[in-house]
């Protein structure tokens, strides 16, 4: 099953890919993640992604798409993945239609897990996470049993500056402006399902691993 995974900060996409990766047994491959292993292992296109991070610049997209059919072309992919965060635009989408070309793979589908801008504010700026051990808290869903003070190692919570919400609200209008040239493309091409993400996270799996069966919910 060759997946592409959408979904905008907070809506649950790392939740689902776990639990996709336990139903299906495919490797849940993230742009961070491809570009982390290709450094460690020191590739061409490794070194020069570093060389890119380094010096503060964005990694061009010929190292980009160099990385990720890289990664694609391992052996734990022949089965399967679950792409998460690749492509961004346009023309990463298209070079990605040439990579698994070349690699006569063939996206089953594109899942896009949804929500309301207002209700991944209230789930971002509630997080705190734990600065001694790094648990995970919500204050209004998964409250520790102190305020601001960890359940599991009475370390200290703070909110991470990412999840303010100013930083939050300018994340999530960069992503809508990134991703609805991107929909447009994958419904173009008939590979398109949308996931209401405030359903509950059993729901939310039912429903995607209904599309990957299926088609459309």
């Amino acid at each position: 099953m060759f997946i592409l995974l959408m979904g905008p900060p907070g809506a649950g996409k790392g939740t689902q890919a776990a639990k996709l990766v336990e139903n299906f047994k495919i490797p849940h491959i993230s742009t961070g993640d491809m570009f982390r292993a290709a450094v460690k292992e020191g590739t061409e296109l490794g070194k020069q992604a570093k060389a890119c991070m380094d010096a503060g610049q964005l990694v061009p997209d010929s190292i980009t798409i160099g990385i990720v059919k890289e990664r694609l072309a391992k052996d734990d992919c022949q089965k399967g993945f679950i792409l998460d965060g690749f492509p961004r635009t346009i023309a990463q989408a298209e070079a990605l239609d040439r990579t698994l070309t070349e690699l006569t793979i063939k996206l089953d589908r594109v899942v896009n897990i949804t929500a309301p801008g207002s209700e991944l504010v209230g789930r971002m700026t509630g997080r705190r996470i734990c600065r001694s051990c790094g648990a995970t808290y919500h204050v209004a869903f998964n409250a520790p049993k102190a305020s601001g003070v960890c359940d599991k190692c009475s370390g200290e919570l703070y909110q991470r500056d990412d999840d303010k919400e100013e930083t939050v609200v300018n994340r999530l209008t960069v992503y809508q402006t990134q991703t609805q040239p991107l929909i447009e493309y994958y419904q173009d091409k008939g590979l398109y399902t949308e996931i209401n993400g405030l359903q509950p996270i059993d729901d939310v799996l039912k429903d995607i691993i209904a599309s990957l069966r299926g088609g459309q919910v």
